[in-house]
């Protein structure tokens, strides 16, 4: 097989690694930040003296701004390039995160935690945009779980490090001393990152407001690769975006009646699984794409069926090897979830690839955003029966799975099609 750059393809190598890593530090950050309140769930509800549901609210306002400006945010990237669009995210999140340190009231928190998820919404996609334009396009996939895998070491710096500094120097000083991660990444981007390569300039695009936007939007959902795209993302990433985001710790402290310590310890191999799975399946997708969807569906599989052991088991608390596979199970979610953009990423010219990646990213965060809520309700409504709460997965998961197997013959044919176009394309182009 001939495993040259396309024609016109970036051509990657030490600068392309050193641009995209900074785009990915800024991400790291943004992951830190986002899942700080994880590891201080508890302490929030003392803190403001709120139940499960007003808790819930913290991270369901968090996602739904996150989600509500995923389609925004791809279009400002289309638009207005990397670097503009992750300066705006990073001053964003770094004032939410600090706001967050100083907040008086729970409604002053709640106003901290949307403007922390404003900007990290403005990260991801900007980052992949970022590894399109300065990496040959065989290597999207693996870059992409590579952007993943820096986003999971950020989850595991606010497990290990900011959950101790939490507990050690307290609430202000351990979210406000962490807020300058964001001004350190700030100095790093202004300086250093550039939107692409020397000789690698994107072709002009008109630009004419809302037509332009509703063009952009409506052409990118006529891909049966960004819905599937989307669909995919939904179903994977939310069962572990929950657990880590809220409601592991308390599932793991009250439910199965482990102490804070141990409860850390699994949150961490949660990530630590995630870090795994995301280089092996880069990997494998690399050299073998029909092993996409295998790979997102046996996730699924996999997770729905650790829950559902975990959830029935007849004891009063399930078993310690039966939560450790659960939490090696759940970190394949983020890097299954990945593979979400590379069904989007073959489906639409490079002038859309940020509007494709919006909408592909909307899908987990809406339903990780659904199942914080129901499950922050059904806890009041049960008397914190966690058995009840966590089988709303059940639901999204078999929704999810309805769609992508409705929409994948639809997508595959698409995706010939593309594929044959553009080789006819490239046999045409004069030497």
């Amino acid at each position: 097989m001939n495993r040259s750059p396309l024609p016109g393809d970036p051509p990657g190598g030490r600068r392309a690694m050193a641009v995209w890593g900074i785009g990915v530090s800024v991400y790291f950050v943004a992951v830190i930040f986002r899942t700080s309140l994880g590891v201080a769930g508890l302490d929030a509800a003392e803190r403001f003296h709120v139940n499960a549901s007003a808790l819930s609210t913290f991270s369901i306002l968090q996602l739904l701004v996150y989600a509500g400006m995923q389609i925004p945010v791809g279009l400002l990237v289309d638009r207005l390039g990397t670097k503009k669009v992750l300066t705006l995210g990073v001053v964003l999140f770094t004032a939410g995160q600090l706001g967050f340190a100083f907040s008086p009231s729970y409604g002053t928190a709640l106003a901290s935690r949307a403007l922390l998820g404003c900007g990290d919404a403005m990260t991801f996609i900007s980052v992949l945009r970022l590894g399109t334009r300065w990496f040959p396009a065989r290597r999207g996939p693996l870059v992409a779980q590579l952007a993943g895998l820096a986003g999971m070491a950020g989850n595991l710096v606010s497990t290990l490090v900011l959950a101790r500094l939490l507990h050690g120097i307290g609430w202000t000083a351990a979210f406000a001393g962490s807020s300058l991660a964001g001004v350190v990444v700030l100095v790093l981007l202004l300086l250093f990152l550039k939107d692409h390569p020397e000789g690698h300039e994107p072709e002009p695009f008109p630009h004419r407001g809302a037509a332009y936007v509703r063009r952009q939007i409506a052409a990118s959902w006529r891909e049966p690769g960004t819905r599937l795209g989307l669909w995919v993302h939904f179903t994977t990433q939310f069962p572990a975006m929950v657990f880590l985001l809220l409601w592991g710790l308390p599932f793991l402290v009250e439910a199965q009646g482990l102490s804070r310590a141990v409860a850390g310890e699994l949150l961490t191999l949660v990530v630590l699984s995630n870090m795994v799975f995301g280089l092996v399946y880069g990997q494998i997708v690399a050299r073998h794409h029909a092993a996409r969807l295998p790979l997102a569906l046996g996730t699924v599989a996999a997770t729905a069926l650790l829950w559902a052991g975990t959830l029935a088991y007849p004891g009063e608390h399930a078993p310690m090897w039966l939560l450790i596979v659960l939490c090696v199970v759940l970190g394949s979610c983020g890097p299954a979830s990945m593979l979400g953009f590379d069904f989007a990423r073959p489906a639409n010219p490079p002038e859309r690839q940020g509007t494709a990646s919006g909408i592909t990213n909307m899908g987990g965060f809406v339903a990780s955003m659904t199942t914080l809520f129901a499950v922050g309700v059904l806890l009041d409504a049960t008397g914190d029966n966690y058995t009840v709460a966590f089988s709303s997965v059940f639901v999204l998961q078999a929704l999810g799975v309805s769609q992508i197997l409705r929409l994948r013959r639809r997508a595959a044919r698409r995706e010939r099609e593309r594929l044959v176009a553009s080789r006819v394309e490239t046999v045409h182009v004069p030497a």
